[in-house]
C-alpha cells in the first residue's frame, strides 16, 4: 500500500489482484478497480503533488495510473523480466528509481524513458530513497549493505556495512542527518549520515523486521514485523539517540506496540 501525500488516500492491492484506492477518513473505496492487468504488483508510490501512482510487479512490468481516473498513463515500462521490489519517485516529481531481482537500480523520467542503470549490488534490491533535492538515492539490498549514489552518473559513493541480514527497509529523517533501516537480523539501526556509522546499539526485535517509516516531522519512526505476533512499533527518534549504549530497558520504554 502507499498513502497520498496529503494523507487523505491509500492506494493498495486487494486480494484479488486490482488495484484500488481508499478514503482514509471514511474508510470507503474510491471509484472502480484502477485499469490493467495488476495481479502481480509488489510496490506503489504516490507521485508529490498526489497526481499519479507507479507500481512495480513480479514479470518486471512498472505501470503509471492516473490517480483521479485510475487509468493507467502510457504503456507499461518494461525492461527486464526481474521482478520489481521497490519504487520511488523524486522529491521534484520529475523522475522516479526502480530496483529489485536483477540488482540493478533503474531511474526514470516521468515519461517513462530509461535515464541510467546503476549496478554495484550484489543481489536483489529491497528498499530505496532519495535525498530532498534528487541528487542521491539510497539503497538497501539482500547483500546485507545500505549505499549511496549519486543518480545522475550512477557513481557510488558510500558503502554502509553492520547488518548481518539482508536489509528490507530504509528511510531517512527530514533533516537527512540520519538513516533508519530494517533488517532479517531482527534489528532497526540508526546511522549518522556524516560519519556513516551505526549510532548506539541495534533496536532489537522478535523477528526479522519487514519496513520501518519516518513520521513527517522527525520525531518517531515505526517499524513493524509479520506473522502470527506482527507487531507495529513507534519509536521516538530523540529517545533511541540518546539512551545509553547498555540500556536495553529503555529500548521499549519508548516503543509502543499498536497491535
Amino acid at each position: 500500500i502507499a498513502v497520498s501525500p496529503d494523507g487523505l488516500m491509500v492506494v493498495g492491492k486487494c486480494r484479488d489482484g486490482r488495484v484500488r484506492l481508499w478514503n482514509i477518513k471514511e474508510g470507503s473505496l474510491v471509484g472502480q478497480p484502477w485499469e490493467g492487468n495488476n495481479d502481480g504488483v509488489q510496490c506503489l508510490d504516490w507521485s508529490p503533488n498526489g497526481a499519479e501512482v507507479a507500481g512495480g510487479s513480479k514479470d518486471g512490468t512498472i505501470r503509471r495510473w492516473n490517480t483521479s481516473t485510475g487509468r493507467q498513463i502510457g504503456p507499461p515500462i518494461k525492461k527486464s523480466y526481474a521482478l520489481v521490489w521497490t519504487i520511488k519517485y523524486s522529491p521534484q516529481g520529475d523522475k522516479f528509481a526502480s530496483g529489485g531481482n536483477d540488482d540493478i537500480i533503474r531511474v526514470w523520467s516521468k515519461d517513462g524513458k530509461l535515464l541510467i542503470e546503476i549496478k554495484g549490488h550484489d543481489i536483489t534490491v529491497m528498499s530505496l530513497c532519495w535525498s530532498k533535492d534528487g541528487e542521491y538515492i539510497f539503497s538497501a539490498s539482500l547483500d546485507h549493505t545500505i549505499r549511496k549514489w549519486q543518480w545522475i552518473d550512477g557513481k557510488e559513493l558510500v558503502v554502509i556495512r553492520g547488518h548481518t541480514n539482508l536489509v528490507r527497509s530504509i528511510c531517512l529523517s527530514p533533516d537527512e542527518s540520519h538513516l533508519i533501516s530494517a533488517s532479517d537480523d531482527y534489528s532497526v539501526r540508526i546511522w549518522d549520515l556524516e560519519t556513516n556509522q551505526q549510532l548506539g546499539d541495534p533496536l532489537w526485535h522478535d523477528d526479522g523486521v519487514n519496513v520501518v517509516a519516518m513520521s513527517s516531522d522527525g520525531q518517531h519512526f515505526a517499524s513493524a514485523i509479520s506473522g502470527p505476533d506482527a507487531k507495529i512499533y513507534v519509536w521516538s527518534l530523540e529517545a533511541a539517540l540518546k539512551r545509553p549504549s547498555d540500556d536495553h530497558v529503555s529500548v521499549f520504554v519508548h516503543c509502543q506496540c499498536l497491535f
